[in-house]
């Protein structure tokens, strides 16, 4: 159980959690762009490098507090889609459940009076608010337009290029 855990053995998992979600938005991607669809591609190769972000920042955090770090393998990967809304469906269903993972983080670190972890967890907490709606509107616009060449548009239009540095990002592993 998850509450029998420490926050640092969680944290650890998440690490492995991230990098195969960060995989997993790579195999969507080139499904995507084995059928010609790239602005979907460009948005889930984007997605990955974010995913992979996110576990080594999470790296960063545990070398900051002098934690040891392994680096394991990943959960399986899917690489085949009946479509692109299953596509988008499965990483919608990806995104809820890293949401649910970073919410039991940002809970054993309060129940243990961890207050760095805690305050370490509040970006992740933020950052999975505006993922899951991003997709959720992804999976809204697939659904109601018949066309993907509508959906590619909407996607230029609306979402490429909207990218932003955020300065409270924790940093990452090996950036410098």
């Amino acid at each position: 159980m998850a509450e029998d855990r420490s926050f640092t053995e969680l944290l650890r998992d998440q690490i492995r959690h991230g990098l195969t979600t960060a995989q997993q938005y790579l195999s969507a991607a080139v499904y995507f762009d084995g059928r010609r669809l790239p602005q979907l591609a460009e948005q889930t190769y984007a997605r990955s490098a974010e995913n992979r972000g996110h576990a080594l920042r999470m790296v960063q955090y545990l070398l900051d507090r002098d934690v040891a770090v392994a680096i394991g393998g990943l959960d399986e990967v899917r690489s085949e889609f009946d479509s692109p809304r299953d596509a988008i469906a499965f990483l919608l269903d990806r995104e809820q459940a890293t949401t649910a993972q970073i919410s039991a983080l940002a809970a054993t670190a309060r129940a243990a009076n961890d207050f760095l972890g805690e305050q370490f967890m509040q970006w992740f907490l933020a950052e999975q608010v505006a993922d899951v709606a991003e997709i959720t509107t992804l999976l809204a616009v697939l659904d109601r337009q018949g066309n993907l060449f509508d959906v590619e548009e909407f996607i230029r239009r609306e979402l490429s290029g909207a990218a932003t540095t955020d300065s409270t990002a924790p940093r990452i592993a090996g950036a410098t």
